[in-house]
């Protein structure tokens, strides 16, 4: 059976303003092309995730948190995508992916919220450098980024420089619990990783856009995605595995 593939909405507007939550396509087929099957993750607390800023989200109550480890104990893996910004709804299920051992990949916003889960949130606004951080189109490659040699992406690729896309405006300065494991020759912190022995990775880069040309994003959404299907179990055992850490 294909893995199920949690990942949380994001917010969005229509064109009218009327504010929506929406699952992004280009990953939706991704993850479906390398054997996944997406399931949306949906907002639990009761305000306006489009209107809300950051740091005036209210704390998640209890009841949340239960719904939240309900839906996520259906999942075999989890992403947390590219947006505007994350909430605590992603740092909680973030924290409860690292304790059930479910495997996690953040994609540029989701590793910039995997660095910052557990503690103040430390994001910097990009420096003018020689180095493109934020492409204009979707069908290429960037500028290169040095891959850690101890690192499971570097297990994964076999590569110690890759290319990558590019397209974010700000950048993570101190991940805290996580390793950094990838930079740009500008410094720029590219990639992160839990010290764990269970898939937690976070990118800076898109490999969901790059996955039809780009022989190294396919093989971390494939590994990802192999990895997840390892994890299946049934969502009460998941529950028991969570409760039993806490």
């Amino acid at each position: 059976m294909r893995p199920i593939i949690g990942i949380p909405l994001r917010c969005a507007r229509l064109e009218d303003n009327r504010p929506i939550m929406i699952l992004g396509e280009t990953i939706r087929l991704t993850i479906q092309k390398a054997g996944g099957i997406m399931f949306p993750i949906i907002p639990v607390q009761n305000v306006n995730y489009v209107e809300t800023r950051n740091k005036d989200f209210p704390p998640l109550q209890d009841e949340e948190k239960q719904l939240l480890k309900k839906m996520l104990s259906h999942c075999d893996g989890i992403i947390f995508p590219g947006g505007k910004k994350f909430t605590p709804q992603d740092r909680y299920l973030l924290q409860c992916a690292i304790d059930m051992k479910i495997p996690v990949l953040g994609i540029c916003l989701g590793m910039q919220m995997m660095a910052c889960h557990n503690s103040d949130v430390v994001i910097d606004e990009n420096k003018p450098s020689e180095i493109n951080h934020f492409q204009e189109t979707e069908d290429a490659l960037t500028h290169e980024v040095s891959i850690s040699k101890d690192s499971k992406l570097y297990n994964i690729l076999k590569e110690e420089k890759i290319k990558v896309n590019s397209f974010h405006r700000r950048h993570i300065l101190n991940p805290k619990e996580y390793n950094v494991i990838a930079r740009s020759s500008d410094g720029l912190i590219e990639a992160i990783e839990y010290p764990s022995d269970v898939f937690n990775v976070g990118l800076q880069w898109h490999p969901e856009i790059s996955y039809d040309f780009d022989i190294n994003s396919k093989k971390i959404i494939d590994y990802f995605i192999n990895e997840c299907s390892k994890n299946k179990e049934e969502p009460e055992k998941k529950v028991r595995k969570y409760n039993n850490r806490r």
